[in-house]
Order: structure tokens, then sequence, then C-alpha cells
């Protein structure tokens, strides 16, 4: 004990120099703290109030995250002893997510099954606030053990979110699912980080110890350790093959639910495999496993896998769970490149993919709550009963299959741009088979997404009644969000020189 006294004054300094950098996360804790209570205090009545609150803090956050662009600047600042860094990718990051946290949080409220629900909305919108705080640590940490442990906030809130309809079979089931394949991610996550620890002596990617270290270790045991802990970060982003959970967890989830689990979770995942994978990190000076040539491989089977399978599928969720495993390996494709035009490519397109996908799922919400459908061939001659509803839906349908002067098509140029531009310096061949595959899925998507369109409007139902709208909301925000993916898709540069 009397060895630790020295280096106290020195910790709780770095702790207090630290915070100024960290301030949207102290906010989010704050809020999280301040929606619980208000939950506490007014029971079951106090969803409305709970949703205002975590909305109107959530607004504060994004604030924040702006003024990080000023006081971090273009140099990477570490925090609390190396176990976080903030850098400019992190804080756009953090941006991406907060701003579609807030478009979730105005959603939840919009799904008739959730509003049923006896336990009420409160519950849930301190799990996300709290989900939040732990997507917010992912995209700083840089330490294995900050890299577990927000995994595991940002784990055990989906859990709950997956589960939430407690009185649905389906939505048990998912989460039940959820948990096992979670767990199981996790505890292989944790043995690779074990055995990385025995290895180096050290848990800090950056660190100059762990680099050395590696070098000296036997090659595949180090290799082994390694691809465990990208195991781990691959379940949250469900690229194949630790993707066999996202279709039942999808499809029995309430959909706002789903709208989540595909966007937030996905998009921080990418961003923490950008801090494992980083340039300045120690896989550059230790070739022995090559993640460009591995991340490549993933990234074309999972285009592959995700894009094919969807297909088959007729549940519109359940399409969107594959097209959504399909966008990962598309994304994987910036990540390959490892240069700053592949990063910023990569921030635009995830951002422009969660718009499309919360508006997709918004939209299918929106005829299940009408319609009491779920699956695409019940679409038929729905088009014509619901016309702004279904325009849109074909308007986010095409911004998610890259047809041109949707954000979509932009997002898919700017990583095209930027794996080509690679390709030129390096003849790297698992790049060009990158290009190829990205090409050949982005077809094969349009046979999926396109059956929606074709059951609105080319397919007659017997019967159509005079349209009955209990879902205005939703229709009206997916048509601002369609919008949203027109604009930014002629004209890019308003988002793409902040990213």
């Amino acid at each position: 004990m009397n060895d630790l006294l020295p280096h106290i004054h020195d910790q709780l300094n770095e702790v207090i120099g630290s915070l100024p950098y960290f301030m949207p996360e102290v906010y989010l804790t704050v809020l999280f703290i301040i929606v619980l209570v208000t939950d506490l205090l007014f029971g079951k009545n106090s969803a409305k109030l709970c949703r205002t609150v975590a909305i109107a803090g959530m607004f504060l956050v994004i604030f924040k995250d702006l003024q990080q662009v000023a006081l971090a600047g273009t140099y990477a600042v570490p925090m609390f002893g190396n176990m976080l860094m903030l850098h400019r990718t992190a804080i756009n990051f953090k941006f991406v997510i907060d701003v579609l946290a807030i478009i979730l949080l105005l959603y939840f409220a919009w799904d008739k099954k959730l509003q049923a629900h006896k336990k009420g909305l409160s519950d849930l919108y301190s799990i996300v606030i709290g989900s939040v705080l732990g997507l917010h640590i992912m995209t700083m940490a840089i330490n294995l053990l900050s890299v577990y442990l927000a995994i595991e906030m940002v784990s055990i809130a989906s859990y709950l979110l997956a589960s939430y309809r407690t009185e649905n079979a389906k939505s048990t089931e998912a989460g039940l699912k959820y948990v096992l394949f979670g767990a199981a991610a996790s505890a292989v996550m944790l043995y690779g980080i074990s055995l990385i620890y025995a290895y180096t002596g050290s848990l800090e990617l950056f660190s100059k110890e762990m680099a050395d270290a590696l070098l000296h270790t036997n090659s595949l045991s180090a290799s082994f350790a390694l691809a465990l802990v990208l195991i781990g970060i691959g379940f949250k982003l469900s690229f194949v093959p630790v993707h066999f959970y996202v279709p039942d967890v999808y499809e029995g989830a309430a959909t706002p639910v789903t709208a989540y689990l595909s966007t937030l979770p996905k998009i921080a995942a990418f961003a923490l495999l950008v801090n494992f994978v980083s340039k300045n990190g120690f896989f550059l000076q230790w070739k022995a496993f090559d993640f460009r040539l591995v991340l490549s491989v993933i990234g074309v089977i999972t285009l592959i896998g995700g894009n094919f399978a969807a297909v088959l599928q007729n549940n519109v969720k359940r399409m969107l769970a594959y097209s959504g495993i399909g966008h990962t390996g598309f994304a994987l494709m910036a990540l390959v490149t490892f240069t700053p035009q592949g990063l910023s490519a990569l921030t635009y397109y995830l951002f422009m993919y969660g718009l499309a996908n919360i508006a997709a799922l918004m939209l299918a919400n929106y005829f299940e709550n009408n319609e009491n459908i779920t699956n695409i061939s019940d679409y038929k001659g729905l088009g014509f009963k619901y016309p702004l509803a279904s325009v849109c839906f074909v308007i986010v349908l095409i911004s998610l299959t890259g047809i041109p002067i949707s954000a979509g098509f932009t997002g898919k140029v700017f990583v095209f741009s930027a794996v080509y531009g690679v390709y030129q310096q390096t003849h790297d061949v698992w790049l060009m088979a990158l290009l190829i595959t990205g090409a050949v899925t982005t077809v094969v998507g349009l046979f999926y997404y396109i059956k929606i369109p074709l059951n609105l409007f080319l397919k007659r139902a017997e019967f159509i009644p005079n349209e009955i709208s209990y879902s205005t909301n939703l229709v009206v925000f997916s048509s601002v969000i369609a919008l949203l993916l027109i604009i930014f898709g002629i004209f890019p540069d308003l988002l793409i020189k902040f990213l």
C-alpha cells in the first residue's frame, strides 16, 4: 500500500486532466441518472417525460461532441492512463451515433406494440442512454480491458432491448438467442485478451511493449489470440461467420429495437475495429497476422453471404437483416484501405446506411401498424393505398441499393474510390477481389430490394379499402429522412467535409 501512495497524486491529476476531453460521456452519465430517477419518481406515467428529457439531453451531448473537434483538433489525446484515446475519427463516429440515437428515441414511441406493452417505455429510454455511453467508450477504447468493458456495456443493453416485450414469445426467443450467442462471443474474446496479455504483459494496443513482445512470440499462437479478439468484435459487426444470430434476433425483437441493433452497435464496432487495426498500432511492425488480408477475405465472404441470403427472404425484417450483413461487408472495404480517405468514406457510408436502414424499418413498421403485415408478399397493391409511405419506401430502398442521386450511391462511390486508390499503389489482389465482389453484390441487391416496390405498385390486390393511417409520425419522419438521402446524395460536401 505504501508503495502505491506516491503514485496516487499523479494518477488523480491524470484523471482530472482527462475530464475536459471526456465531457460528452460525463453528460451521458448524468443524463442516464436523470432519466432513471424520472422514471422512479413518476412511474408508468413518466414515458413522455423520460423521452423528452432523453432527447433534450442528447442534443446537449451532440453540442459537446462538436466542441471536442476544436478541443482535440487533429491530435490524438490519450485519457485515463491510456485506457481511452480521443481523436477526430472517434469524434465523427460519436456524432453519427448521437444523431441516430435521437432519431431512435423519437421512433420508439411510434410502434403500436411497444406502446401497448404493460411496462411502458420509461425503462427503454434509460437503457438506450446507458448503451450510448457504452458506444461512446467503444469508439475511444485503446486498452483491451476498456474494449471488453465497453462491449459488455452495450451487449447488456442490447439483450434487454431485444427481449423488452416479455409477453411476446418471439421477442423472448430473440433475447435468449442474443444472450447465448453474445455470451459465447464474449467468452471467446476474453480468452483472446488473456492470451495477448500472457504473451506481451500489456493490454495497451498502442504500446511499444505489446509490439515488441509480439515480435518475439510464436506467430501461430499470437495470430490465434488476435483472431479470438477479432471474433468478439465481429459479433457486434455481424460479419460472416459470426452472423447466425442476426436474422432471428432482428425478426423477433420489436421493430424499433431492430433499428437500434442494426445501426448503433455496428457503427461503434467499426470505430472500435479502426482502433484495433489502426496503422499507428502494433500490426505494421509484426507481419505474421495480416489484418488487410484477413479483413478482405471476411469482407468478400460477408458480401456474398449477406446479399445472396437476402434474395431468399420474404419477411421484411429478415431481408433487411441479411442486407445489413452485406452492408457490413461493403463497409469493410473502406476499412481495409487504412487511409484517411477510407476512414472518411467509411464514416459517410455508415451514416447514410444508418439513416436509410432506420427509415426502412420505420416504413415496415408503418405497414405493420396499419395492415398487420410483415411479409413482402403481403404488400400487394398497397402503394396505391398509402402513396406517400410507398414512394418514401422506394427512395429509401434506392439508397440502400446504391442507385444514382441517392446518398447510398454516393457512399459506395466514395468507398470504391478509396479502395481503388490504394489498389493502384499496392496492386493487392484482395483489394481487387473486394472491388469486383462489391460491384456484383450491388447488382444482386437489386433483386431483393426491388421486391417491395414490385409488390407495392405493380401487383394489384383484389380489394383496397380507403386509407386509414394510424402512424402518421412514422411516415412524416421517414419522408424527412428520404429527402435527406437525396440531398446528401446530390450534395455530399454538406457532410463529407466534416468527416
